[in-house]
């Protein structure tokens, strides 16, 4: 217990951390006014116009399906008909994720229910920086001013020592993540409440806000970037190499899976599960399936979130035990 509460205190205490945690501040703030000054409460006037234009997008949503069914039972004209699938679901206003709302077509109001997934989305993607880089420098400088040493001369059981450190963090990670998002989404609620519209928030609203946080990946983030420093004794190892992976392997390989027209080549690129596990599916679409096909072919396809998250924790998981691993043999001094 003294150890964890060691760790706490020296992560506490770090100036990095009070930075970046300035910085986490800053960025909401920002995001906050910005949010607040372009938004004002809608007249009825807009509503009504908001509501007819929303009614005539949702008619001819529904008009478009219906001449896709008709080009499929052959009662559209051959010219007219050939525009379609034979798949008309594509098409149905039943199977859309949402339908047009007047909240769509307000201009200058910013409506809660229609902005909270992107603005959470901001949030977990900060929140990931944040861990990775609290991660890799927590680790990263004691091993490098020989901070680790010191505290092994204390309490020499070295794997018990970089587990305290590791849990610590992630544990800080966890009541910070809560918090923030927490007073986030609480602050843009009232900007909704006060200065726009709070929209649809009920039904599976608040639930899948909070699984969206879930699938967050702070601490695998955190995790990853602690681990990466641990095995190259420095913060600057991590951080080499994230930027090497992503010049070399997702923009790189991702040049040559084009010009030799590999198939499905998004399956090789880590940002493809990321995608996944973050949205619940990854959409795709593969041009090599439909070649030599005459007629209407459909190249798409999905990655599900499980495929997703089990390559991101195998990929912490190798990284982590190699820390640990790395750690208990090597010399330190």
């Amino acid at each position: 217990m003294n150890l964890v509460r060691a760790e706490w205190e020296r992560l506490a205490t770090r100036r990095f951390v009070r930075l970046m945690l300035v910085l986490l501040v800053l960025a909401f703030a920002v995001t906050a006014v910005t949010t607040l000054v372009g938004s004002h409460r809608p007249s009825p006037d807009e509503i009504v116009a908001a509501q007819q234009s929303a009614a005539q997008q949702r008619q001819a949503l529904e008009d478009t399906f219906q001449q896709c069914l008709a080009a499929v039972r052959g009662t559209l004209p051959p010219e007219e008909a050939q525009d379609y699938p034979p798949n008309c679901s594509v098409f149905d206003p039943g199977q859309r994720d949402r339908l047009p709302v007047a909240a769509d077509h307000l201009q200058g109001v910013f409506t809660f229910a229609d902005q909270a997934r992107p603005l959470l989305y901001f949030l977990v993607a900060f929140l990931v920086l944040f861990g990775f880089l609290v991660g890799a420098s927590y680790i990263g400088a004691d091993l490098s001013t020989g901070g680790v040493v010191n505290l092994l001369i204390w309490r020499p059981r070295r794997l018990a020592v970089l587990g305290a450190k590791l849990g610590t963090l992630l544990g800080a990670l966890t009541l910070l993540s809560v918090l923030a998002s927490a007073a986030y989404l609480g602050v843009f609620w009232l900007i909704g409440q006060g200065a726009g519209l709070p929209g649809a928030t009920g039904g599976d609203f608040w639930p899948g806000l909070g699984l969206i946080w879930l699938r967050g990946l702070v601490l695998l983030a955190a995790a990853a970037g602690f681990a990466l420093a641990t095995l190259g004794r420095r913060t600057a190892a991590a951080l080499g190499a994230v930027t090497a992976y992503a010049v070399v392997w997702e923009l790189g390989l991702r040049v040559v899976v084009e010009v030799v027209r590999l198939p499905r080549g998004e399956d090789w690129m880590l940002s493809t599960y990321l995608d996944a596990w973050l949205t619940g599916e990854a959409r795709l679409s593969d041009a090599t399936a439909c070649r030599g096909v005459s007629g209407y072919c459909d190249g798409n396809y999905q990655i599900g979130w499980v495929l997703g998250l089990a390559v991101l924790l195998t990929l912490v998981g190798v990284l982590t035990m190699a820390a640990f691993g790395a750690f208990r043999r090597r010399d330190l001094i």
